[in-house]
Order: C-alpha cells, then sequence, then structure tokens
C-alpha cells in the first residue's frame, strides 16, 4: 500500500510535536502519579532526634557494663511525649519505640532484657555503645536532595516529600485531552437508540488510557456528521484549552468523513493521515495552533490500540515522560500466516509456563470491531511488515496490555 507511514515514524512525528506543560502547585494530597516539576530538598532533618528503635530502657551503656544490675527509674519517653529531664549515673527511663531518648542517655536496652521493680529496673544483659537508638537524621540532612524533577510520585516518594515537610508540591500540568466522538449512529449508554444505532463505547475506553498516562480526559460528547457540528465541537476543544485533541472516526476521505475538513477550515496543519498499521490504517495527526490532533479510528479495537501505541507516549513526552512499552518476548501458541506491508498487532492470551516462558496464543478472530476479545486479551503479538509465516512454538514479541 502506497503511501502509507510506517509506524514507527508515525510514533516519531507524534512524539516530537510533544511540549511539555507548564509546572503547577497542588496539596501534596492531591500529588498521588504526578510529576515533579522540581527537585525537593528536605527541609528538615529525619528524625528530627534521637529516637529509641525499640521498646525498653534508656541507659547510659557504661552503667551496664557489667551485669546484671539494677538502675532507678526516674520516668518515661514516649512517641509525642518527651522526658523533659536529664538521665544521670546509675538511672533509667523507660522508652517506647519512637520516643526521644533523653538526654544523657546513650544506648536502649530492649524490655525482654529486663525486670522492672517498682522504682527499679534490673538490666539483665549488657549491649554495645549506641544499640537501638536512631539516630538523629539518619534518613536524611536537611538540605538533601531527596527527590528529582521529572519523578513520579509513586507512594513512597509521596511519603517522602510529606516527612521532608512539603504540604504542596510543584508538578507539570496534566495534559488535557478532549474526547470527540463522531457519527450519527453513535448514541450513549442508557439512551435511546434505532435500530441502526450502536453504543458509543471508544470514550470511555480511551478516557481510562489517558487517565493512566498521566493526562485530564475531557469528554466532548458525540458530533453528528455535519460539519457545524464537528466545527462546534472542535470549539469547544479551544474553549477548554485542550492540549490534545482525539477525534474518533471519520477521519477518512469517504462522504462521511467529515472530521479532516472540518479541522482543515479551523486551520489545522496536517502532518499525515494512513499509516501501515494494523488495526489503526485511518489515523490522522495534525496540529490546530497549539493543539495537537490525533484522529483515531472509529473501530472501538483499532482506537484503543492506537491509544496505547500513540497517545500514551504523546501525553508522556508532555509531562517530560520516556515511554517504554512492555514488550517480552514469547512462545507462539498458533500458527500464524505471512503478514503483508502493514505491522500487525495481534490480540492475545497470555500463559505462564512451569519453566518461567511465557506462551502467546492469537485469538481465532481479530476482526477490529470485536471488543470482547480485546477485553481478554493480556498481551498484542506484534508482527512487523512482510513477516514470514510462524508455526506455534516459535518465538515472537508481544506487547503487555495488563
Amino acid at each position: 500500500m502506497a503511501g502509507l507511514l510506517p509506524v514507527d515514524e508515525a510514533l516519531s512525528r507524534i512524539v516530537g510535536a510533544a511540549v511539555r506543560t507548564d509546572a503547577e502547585t497542588v496539596p501534596l494530597s492531591e500529588a498521588g502519579a504526578r510529576v515533579l516539576a522540581e527537585d525537593l530538598y528536605a527541609k528538615r532533618q529525619q528524625p528530627p532526634f534521637a529516637a529509641s528503635a525499640m521498646d525498653g530502657y534508656a541507659v547510659r551503656a557504661a552503667d551496664i557494663a557489667n551485669v546484671p544490675v539494677n538502675l532507678k527509674l526516674i520516668g518515661q519517653s514516649a512517641a509525642g511525649h518527651a522526658f523533659q529531664g536529664s538521665l544521670g549515673v546509675g538511672e533509667a527511663v523507660r522508652i517506647f519505640t519512637g520516643a526521644p531518648v533523653p538526654a544523657g542517655a546513650d544506648s536502649v536496652v530492649i524490655q525482654e532484657n529486663t525486670i522492672a521493680h517498682g522504682s527499679q529496673v534490673e538490666i539483665k544483659e549488657t549491649i554495645t555503645l549506641g544499640k537501638n537508638i536512631r539516630k538523629a537524621g539518619l534518613d536524611f540532612q536537611e538540605g538533601d536532595l531527596l527527590l528529582k524533577n521529572g519523578r513520579t510520585l509513586d507512594p513512597s516518594a509521596l511519603a517522602l516529600a510529606a516527612a521532608a515537610n512539603y504540604p504542596a508540591v510543584r508538578v507539570y500540568r496534566q495534559p488535557k485531552v478532549a474526547i470527540l466522538a463522531t457519527g450519527d449512529e453513535l448514541v450513549n449508554p442508557g439512551e435511546v437508540f434505532r435500530p441502526d444505532q450502536i453504543i458509543a463505547s471508544n470514550t470511555f475506553g480511551l478516557a481510562e488510557i489517558i487517565r493512566q498516562a498521566g493526562g485530564l480526559p475531557i469528554d466532548l460528547g458525540i458530533a453528528e456528521d455535519r460539519l457545524e457540528a464537528l466545527s462546534e465541537a472542535v470549539d469547544r476543544a479551544v474553549v477548554a484549552q485542550a492540549d490534545i485533541l482525539v477525534t474518533l472516526g471519520g477521519a477518512s476521505v469517504g462522504d462521511h468523513d467529515l472530521v479532516q475538513p472540518a479541522l482543515a477550515a479551523k486551520g489545522m496543519k496536517l502532518d499525515f493521515w494512513k499509516i501501515a498499521l494494523r488495526p489503526g490504517k485511518p489515523l490522522m495527526f495534525g496540529r490546530l495552533n497549539d493543539m495537537n490532533i490525533l484522529g483515531l479510528p472509529g473501530n472501538p479495537v483499532s482506537s484503543l490500540i492506537c491509544g496505547h501505541i500513540f497517545l500514551v507516549p504523546l501525553i508522556r513526552a508532555m509531562l517530560g515522560l520516556e515511554h517504554h512499552p512492555n514488550l517480552r518476548a514469547a512462545v507462539l501458541g498458533r500458527d500464524m500466516d505471512t503478514n503483508d506491508q502493514r505491522q500487525d498487532y495481534v490480540r492475545a492470551t497470555l500463559a505462564r509456563n512451569a519453566d518461567g516462558t511465557l506462551t502467546a496464543t492469537p485469538f481465532p478472530l481479530q476482526d477490529s470491531s470485536m471488543l470482547k476479545f480485546l477485553s481478554d486479551a493480556e498481551c498484542l503479538i506484534i508482527r512487523e511488515p512482510h513477516a514470514p509465516a510462524l508455526r506455534a512454538g516459535t518465538m515472537c514479541k508481544v506487547m503487555l496490555l495488563r
């Protein structure tokens, strides 16, 4: 098929058009999975004081060099309730995990090695100096670089930022991705529909792909196959300040495919349409002022697979992140015929064998309208253009979907 753009070239052009979003400050409680837009330096040391690592007794190591020995119990130190005095020769303080070590103490004896007798405690075993004490600043010191610009705030990074005393952080703004379904045949789930209409499903799957990639989906609804309706929908994307407009269907050149003309009338600069891909040949990419335009096929499977291949890398590039699809080697579970000139992404199940290898078995039907097989698929078998026929048992490359 002359004129079809290779998948790798299409992906390169799409990612190359990405412009990183600006930064915004958000509360730490709302920063999960967001991408840091600044380096984070510790605003305090952690722990802020020498703390006990165990329940037991704070002592001076010199006082328990010879055991057993009885020490005078002069008080206790608990988390949030430090002992206010100072420990002297022959004295001990009852202490609990996480509590500040009293002044004068240099070690903590665990309670299993002691016997309390009213105002005294018997120490039965000696310990080394500093035993069971977490030093002040053991985790990090004030001013230490803790998290770098570009780090995704996963659970451990969020906890670290909180421990470093950050109530809010600077993160890159989530790319706004407007989704526009097109076609007179579409209705929303739950709506009354005619016998010649179908339920619009692509929007829901793509919205979740966008969220998982770090974007913010905006549902523009369904536009009728009229230039005026499409033009109004594009205007809504502009008003919403969308960074990306994803159109679903209508991007080809048939009598009812009006997406390209509607966008061209608005001033879209078309980069390409039609790529050497199955499913998803009628894929369009262009730019309207500052907004990237990604026109996906209307068939549900095609649009979702193209979302994984092209939309996710674009969103991540706008967040300053690289995208590395989860590719694995697998044993083919069923014979496959010779491939044509399009790169093929074949829906398949995935099984782990006793020796740790994976077996990918393609579904017998690969029609791009069949959502159930895509829902059941754990991976996509990637076949290069003009790939020869393969027998079951040979190795293949797969992209994991979940």
